[in-house]
């Protein structure tokens, strides 16, 4: 017998306040409802409303102006669905034969992948580096970070590559149904061994994506940190202007 499982209430209110702004509900410019509102309509805690908030922001739906709450954006333009895109080829990125593992085992979780995972610094976490290149060269260093626990019972911490991908190979191997992710970019300059392993110039800037996949709980699972040159990666859309 099939149970139907209903979706937690952030994917509730998200949903809701999505489906509002693509039906006009709330329009372009137009505040939406508060915390303490939607807490109200929704029966639900505050913590659950920031989250939700969280993604719609991150996702180009709203924005936060300080001191003013938050504004409708509208439907994401094509260039930050194609940010999500970027995202979504990072953790799906199948290890072949363009991939070269540099290091799979146990580590310490840096400061910055223990942020985006909520673990404490000394937490050991299993991490996947690898080198990515193409016909111009090297295009992406990046680094997957899984928990242990959530590592047992998968290939994840052997010295292979995986096919499926990161994403795939845990959702299957551990039955997960991962629901969202977001997305961290900056720019900076490399480190020597970046530069070295990327074939670039300690002068040449970078860009760092990190990338937090959550499961339906809104609980991060695992993270990637890519850091890809940024003379070698285009960026192009296109977007209204009103």
């Amino acid at each position: 017998m099939a149970i139907n499982v209903p979706p937690p209430k952030y994917a509730v209110v998200v949903n809701a306040v999505q489906q509002r702004i693509e039906d006009g509900t709330y329009a372009p410019g137009a505040a939406i409802p508060s915390e303490t509102q939607l807490m109200a309509e929704f029966d639900t805690s505050r913590p659950t409303v920031v989250r939700a908030l969280g993604i719609l922001q991150q996702d180009g739906w709203i924005e936060s102006q300080q001191g003013k709450g938050r504004y409708v954006k509208g439907r994401p333009s094509p260039s930050a669905q194609q940010s999500a895109d970027r995202a979504l080829e990072l953790l799906d990125q199948g290890e072949d034969a363009d991939v070269t593992l540099l290091r799979v085992g146990a580590v310490m979780a840096p400061n910055r992948a223990a942020a985006a995972l909520d673990l404490e610094s000394d937490t050991p976490v299993i991490l996947r580096r690898r080198l990515i290149s193409a016909d111009v060269g090297p295009v992406e260093l990046s680094a997957v970070y899984v928990p242990v626990e959530l590592s047992a019972g998968t290939d994840i911490g052997r010295k292979a590559p995986l096919a499926d991908g990161v994403l795939r190979h845990l959702a299957e191997r551990k039955k997960l149904t991962f629901d969202h992710a977001t997305e961290r970019i900056s720019a900076r300059l490399p480190t020597a061994e970046e530069a070295e392993l990327l074939q670039i110039t300690e002068q040449d800037a970078v860009l760092t994506l990190l990338v937090t996949v959550f499961d339906r709980s809104a609980t991060p699972q695992f993270a990637v940190d890519a850091v890809i040159p940024a003379n070698r990666h285009e960026i192009e859309g296109s977007f209204p202007l009103r």
